[in-house]
Parts: structure tokens; C-alpha cells; sequence
């Protein structure tokens, strides 16, 4: 699949924070003026691949398609030969669509099928796209919480069956303009227990389990809201995205379990769930931990992937996420200390400090032999 198992992720969303607040992740951490050179320190550390973001706000001008700000990480993947999963939608849209709006995933599938067409155009391929990002995310942030634009609450699921029929429009958009398209849906895999004093959820939390967490994807393969026109081939191959605050109790988001819980389901079991459930090849595209944590959250999943890889689940890699420091959505002052690279400010210039725990827990992982074979298997 990828050119490697162990691959990179650039923080790209865009969009209107919980304070009304512009965010540009890419533009934040200077991505934009030195991708080249983040490229380059990937493959430095054995890296060829990594999930890079368009931002649709700054392509789409009503009416007419500007890819200048494409343009820098087409010319950096081409000088040092990374393969890139273009991220299209990651949680911000043009500021005159509404998602809620009858032509949104029309408008969605013209600018997913004008930027394919224009990628194939500038690259040599192998082409791979993510329609929208972490939808059911999203769905909730943006359509229950009022932590993103549009800012509203209690139509989640509403804004999940438009972001469903938005993907849907989109990846056949992207199949009519590169028909060797290859397309990643991402999407978070969380799981809640039942309070240890609230036996009573124990119901509550299994479904919250077994239907809400797989509500997009369902929508995507048809097996729910049919009116969408889903099928299984447009599920490509599932990304999960899975940090270490993706398993609380019911009731209590934002307490993660902690990681001796014996209520904790091992991520490479959540995996096999996965896969048993729609049969497709999975990748993790979205994992990581912060400050001196990093190295062993590393390992800790590169043990679970290479147990689920001998057990023969098709887990075809690992996206490092994000790969830079970055600023928090909502505390736009505030860093986090995520992924290889920190980011010092110097002048006008964020400078990179690679966080060698971390490099040297992505040596060892590098070199797990069954990891390395379900690369080249796939």
C-alpha cells in the first residue's frame, strides 16, 4: 500500500474554533514555508509517506479553484519522493457554504473532483485521498457542542448524514477524475464503560459501542440511511484514528480511562473490530502521545499492530500524528509537545527539535519484522 509502515501526519485542520477564532494549522506551524524540508527530515528517519492536508477554504472561490496553497507540498513530495493521502475536508469549509444546506456535498464532490484532477496533473502517483476527516468527530464538535463552525447544537447527527452524503458524492467525484484513486475513510474508534458506580449504563454504553461509533461508516457502505446511496466500495481501505483519551465512562467524556484500567480494550483489539466488521485492509492513521510519553505510547502500539499482523488482520500501517508540535484549536497560545519534532520559536522562524526518545522508539519499531512484512504483503 504505503512505502512504508510507519508513516508521517501533518496537523491540517482549518476552520472557526469554539471562540470564533481562525484556525490554520498548516500556516501555524510553518508546514507551508518549509515543507520541503519537513519532507526531507522524513526521509531521514525512514519515512516515505505521510497524510497532508488541502485546505477547502483556501482552494474553493466561489465559483473558481486556487491551488496555490497546493502547490508547495506537490513540488516538496516530488523533490524528495514522500507519497502523500490528501487530506480534503479536516473540519473547515468555504464561509459562504453551510453544511447544512441541500448543495453542500454537491459543491464538496466539484472541489474534490477539480483537486483530484489537478494532483494527477502534478504528480506521478500512487493517488490517495481522505474525503472528509473524523466525521463523527465532527458531527459532534460541530453539530452538538458548538466547539467549530457552523456552532450548533443538537443536530449531530444531522450534520453526520450530510458529511456522510458529502464523502459518498465526493469519492465518486475522485474516482471519475483518477479512477486508480485510492481512497482512506478516517474516522475516530472510541469506546465508553459503565461507571464502576453506575452498573445501571453498562446497556447504554454497549451501544454507544456497537452502533454510534460506526454510524459513518455504516452511512458510507449503506448499511444504514440507504437514501444516501452508500455502498460497500466506497469504503476503501478504514483509517482509525485512536489516541489515548479514546476510552472514558459513559457520561464522563474528557476523564480518559487510565492505562491500567483492566476496562481498557487493547487498541489492537479495537483493530479486529474493525476489520471483522467490514472486511476491508486498516490503517491507524491517527495516533500519539504527548511530552514524555511519546516513546512508549510508540511502542506500546507498533506491540499491538505486530500482534494483530501475525494474527493476519490486513493492518497495513501506522500514521504518526501529528508529526510536528502544534497550537491547541481552542487555546490558540497554548503548544502542545506532540509527534518527533517540537517547534521553537526563533525570530519569525519555528525551528524543529527532533524529541530523540521518540526517534529512538521509532528505530526499534521500524525494525519489527512481521511490521515490515505486512508493508511489503500489502
Amino acid at each position: 500500500m504505503l512505502p512504508c509502515f510507519f508513516f508521517a501526519g501533518f496537523e491540517c485542520a482549518t476552520g472557526t474554533n469554539a471562540h470564533g477564532r481562525w484556525i490554520d494549522q498548516i500556516a501555524a506551524t510553518q508546514h507551508d514555508r518549509f515543507a520541503e524540508a519537513d519532507y526531507r527530515r522524513l526521509r531521514e528517519v525512514g519515512i516515505g509517506a505521510a497524510r497532508e492536508g488541502v485546505r477547502w477554504p483556501l482552494v474553493d472561490r466561489v465559483g473558481r479553484y486556487d491551488f496555490a496553497s497546493v502547490a508547495p507540498f506537490l513540488a516538496a513530495a516530488r523533490a524528495q519522493r514522500i507519497e502523500l493521502v490528501w487530506d480534503l475536508f479536516h473540519f473547515g469549509y468555504p464561509d459562504d457554504a453551510d453544511p447544512f444546506a441541500a448543495g453542500f456535498a454537491d459543491r464538496f464532490a466539484d472541489y474534490c473532483y477539480a483537486l483530484a484532477r489537478h494532483v494527477v496533473r502534478e504528480s506521478a502517483g500512487p493517488w490517495w485521498f481522505t474525503p472528509v476527516n473524523e466525521p463523527s468527530y465532527f458531527a459532534w464538535a460541530a453539530g452538538d457542542a458548538g466547539l467549530f463552525a457552523p456552532h450548533a447544537h443538537g443536530r449531530g447527527y444531522e450534520l453526520k448524514c450530510q458529511l456522510a452524503r458529502a464523502a459518498i458524492l465526493a469519492i465518486d467525484a475522485i474516482r471519475d477524475a483518477c479512477p486508480e484513486a485510492g481512497i482512506v475513510n478516517v474516522d475516530s474508534v472510541c469506546r465508553v464503560v459503565a461507571p464502576l458506580d453506575r452498573p445501571d449504563l453498562e446497556e447504554q454504553a454497549e451501544g454507544f459501542n456497537r452502533d454510534v461509533v460506526f454510524q459513518s461508516l455504516d452511512m458510507l457502505c449503506g448499511r444504514i440511511e440507504p437514501s444516501l446511496h452508500g455502498t460497500p466500495a466506497h469504503l476503501g481501505t478504514i483509517g482509525i484514528n485512536y489516541y489515548w483519551t479514546n476510552q472514558w465512562e459513559f457520561g464522563r467524556a474528557g476523564v480518559p480511562l487510565a492505562p491500567d484500567d483492566p476496562r481498557l480494550r487493547p487498541v489492537g483489539e479495537l483493530v479486529k473490530d474493525v476489520w471483522k466488521r467490514y472486511g476491508t485492509d486498516v490503517l491507524i492513521t491517527e495516533t500519539g502521545h504527548r511530552d514524555e510519553w511519546r516513546a512508549e505510547w510508540l511502542r506500546h502500539v507498533a506491540r499491538e499492530a505486530d500482534e494483530v499482523c501475525r494474527e493476519g488482520v490486513p493492518l497495513r500501517g501506522i500514521c504518526l500524528y501529528p508529526i510536528l508540535g502544534m497550537p491547541e484549536w481552542h487555546a490558540r497560545d497554548e503548544w502542545t509537545r506532540m509527534g518527533l519534532w517540537d517547534l521553537e520559536r526563533d525570530g519569525d522562524v519555528l525551528l524543529r527539535r527532533c524529541h530523540e526518545p521518540m526517534r529512538e522508539a521509532l528505530r526499534e519499531v521500524q525494525a519489527i519484522e512481521s511490521l515490515q512484512g505486512r508493508r511489503d504483503a500489502a
